[in-house]
């Protein structure tokens, strides 16, 4: 069975920083390319970032709107997905999922940032 399992969210001010992590099992993790998505308040579920797996250098896309703040990365012995968020905005508020591919579509059950002062 796969399972992603998110970890790392919280209420942050605007500037902060917040570290997330995702724990995956029930698949081989090191053939997958993996992203994060996230869901604003009301609002549909929106890619984020992906990185490809090792055999493609582990490569990084990311959406035009976190780029330079958002960094993705893997461990590919331990099987977990990392997003480390700076320099976060009011926008950056939802519940941020750890996913197999960049629609979400196979999710875990997320971890809310919230943004606030």
């Amino acid at each position: 069975e796969v399972q992603l399992v998110e970890s790392g969210g919280g209420l942050v001010q605007p500037g902060g920083s917040l570290s997330l992590s995702c724990a995956a099992s029930g698949f081989d993790f090191r053939n997958y390319a993996m992203s994060w998505v996230r869901q604003a308040p009301g609002k549909g579920l929106e890619w984020v970032a992906t990185i490809n797996n090792p055999d493609v250098g582990r490569t990084t896309m990311y959406r035009s709107s976190v780029k330079g703040r958002f960094t993705i990365s893997r461990d590919d012995d331990k099987n977990t997905l990392d997003l480390q968020l700076n320099n976060l905005g009011t926008n950056d508020t939802g519940i941020y999922y750890c996913a197999r591919d960049p629609k979400g579509r196979q999710r875990g059950q997320g971890t809310q940032v919230v943004v606030s002062s």
